[in-house]
């Protein structure tokens, strides 16, 4: 099983080690070799290396990022313009640096070893390929049995069904696993308790090659062990490389705000807060709302009808101070998961999965593609 938080190094036989897709080094001085080296490994890739200048012309044009050791900028001279060179300095005294990044063309002039992690990031970007990162909606309840991990289940499938990369991820530990609601408690793959200790960079690659499959959608969920403590830094770590491929990344959140918690919410571009129509409902969710606005950029209210206390979904969304993003009705097996038999959202023509498809339609940039299921019949809010 692939450990994605792992430096991986392409062969000359894998697509992703081809010359197009590896970064050029262009130095003689070994102990900066050396680090550049080290820097690409742990961005998971391995370099082309010339020791020589100036650099051949096609792997110059074809890399995707060129990376320049001072020691050989002045010999190189004035190579074809492009973006994604590097100068890598040593001396932050020297004045001439900048002279000779401007005669290279350089995006930026960088030293290390202070910016070391800031370069790891750039490598990797460059090697994946990094565009427009994935739409991130993450899901809570406003209190207990709203049907949060359902609608987030649903979103994700539907997302999938569209055809667009998706990965949906499981931050509540103590929800019982969306693996479960999905029915693929026993798909081989890692879970949190593999990934709750990981530092520095994880591919997004690699964490979609080691993640359970289940119905086109990669998940992130729970084992049935023990619960296990995520690090924020493991969160930002999973969270980062899942949205850098682009497409949808949906988060199952808990009501209770811890430092994991909250770097999940940081990622976030919309937070779905899912209630009931109930009095008692809305005075519970008002606390979670409260937590949740100031680390969340665009929190929005999901209301589930019918009201007992004939409560319009309006008036949920004015008593809670917050934007409706949309009304879910009454759907059979909603609250407990279970959707005519299958996962939740799975018939495309049922409410639950018109809302989802509803809500994605206006909240993905215009232009992305779907398979067709588009936006009838859902009731959403942009």
């Amino acid at each position: 099983m692939t450990d994605p938080t792992a430096p991986r190094r392409h062969g000359p036989d894998d697509p992703a080690g081809t010359t197009a897709a590896r970064p050029l080094i262009l130095t003689e001085d070994e102990e900066l070799l050396d680090d550049l080296l080290r820097l690409c490994a742990a961005a998971g890739t391995e370099p082309e290396v010339a020791h020589g200048a100036p650099p051949d012309r096609g792997s110059w044009e074809t890399a995707p990022l060129v990376l320049v050791g001072d020691d050989c900028a002045p010999h190189i001279g004035a190579p074809a313009r492009r973006e994604g060179v590097l100068l890598i300095g040593r001396d932050l005294d020297d004045a001439g640096v900048w002279q000779r990044a401007v005669t290279l063309g350089a995006d930026h002039v960088i030293f290390l070893p202070d910016a070391e992690p800031w370069l790891v990031d750039r490598i990797a970007d460059a090697v994946e390929g990094a565009g427009e990162q994935a739409l991130t909606v993450g899901v809570v309840g406003g209190c207990g049995g709203a049907g949060a991990s359902t609608l987030a289940c649903a979103l994700a499938l539907t997302a999938a069904r569209q055809g667009r990369r998706t990965v949906l991820v499981d931050a509540d530990p103590l929800g019982g696993g969306l693996d479960v609601l999905l029915g693929g408690e026993r798909t081989a793959g890692l879970r949190w308790p593999d990934l709750a200790s990981s530092r520095g960079r994880v591919g997004s690659g690699a964490l979609e090659e080691s993640l359970p499959r289940l119905h086109d959608l990669s998940l992130l969920s729970w084992d049935r062990g023990d619960t296990v403590p995520v690090a924020p830094e493991a969160m930002r770590s999973v969270l980062g490389a899942a949205r850098r491929a682009g497409g949808v990344v949906v988060v199952d959140l808990p009501r209770r705000l811890d430092d994991s918690t909250a770097e999940a919410l940081a990622h976030l571009d919309v937070a779905l807060l899912v209630l009931p129509a109930r009095l008692r409902s809305c005075a519970a969710a008002a606390r979670v709302a409260a937590g949740l606005r100031t680390a969340v950029r665009d929190l929005r209210v999901v209301v589930r009808g019918p009201s007992p206390d004939g409560l319009r979904d309006e008036d949920v969304a004015h008593m809670l101070r917050l934007a409706l993003a949309g009304a879910l009705p009454g759907e059979p097996g909603l609250t407990d998961g279970r959707d005519r038999g299958g996962p939740p959202g799975s018939d495309p023509r049922g409410p639950l999965a018109r809302f989802c498809s509803a809500f994605l339609a206006r909240a993905l940039p215009a232009g992305t593609g779907t398979d067709g299921t588009g936006t009838d019949g859902g009731s959403a809010a942009a």
